[in-house]
């Protein structure tokens, strides 16, 4: 039974799976969710008002260091999917994301997880979340 925090950040977003994203079964090729979670990591950033590129414009680039998936049911060629998207803890020098995808009947096909470490795009040196983003985190952090 999963336990979800009393405050978390929760963002949402649809896709159609697209035919070039498939294999000969019409099934989603594995290596493809890591590109819709990433789809999902940069609408997140830009719900609570900051794009992807505006953080690597201040100096910071958000590399990937954990990625773990569990493939319930495979998504379809043409199937609508809906990408849910966690943040569930303010971020130190990591931040951590949950994903749950759903096909378009509701039923959960998928659970993710990725952790992005906070990397000076200068100094090559891994950092504590910036200020600013730990504020507008915090500024939309819901119940």
């Amino acid at each position: 039974m999963n336990i979800l925090p009393s405050k978390m950040i929760h963002t949402k977003h649809s896709l159609r799976v697209r035919y070039g994203e498939t294999d000969p079964m019409k099934y989603v090729y594995y290596g493809n969710y890591a590109q819709y979670f990433e789809i999902a990591r940069v609408e997140l950033f830009r719900s609570i008002g900051m794009s992807y590129n505006e953080i690597e414009n201040q100096g910071i680039w958000l590399p990937v260091s954990d990625y773990k998936i569990k493939y319930l049911r495979p998504a379809l060629y043409d199937q609508k999917l809906e990408i849910h998207t966690y943040v569930k803890k303010i971020p130190g020098v990591k931040i951590e994301f949950e994903y749950e995808i759903y096909n378009e009947d509701g039923i959960k096909i998928t659970e993710a997880y990725t952790t992005l470490f906070f990397l000076d795009a200068k100094t090559n040196k891994i950092i504590k979340c910036p200020d600013y983003l730990v504020k507008l985190i915090e500024e939309n952090w819901v119940e």
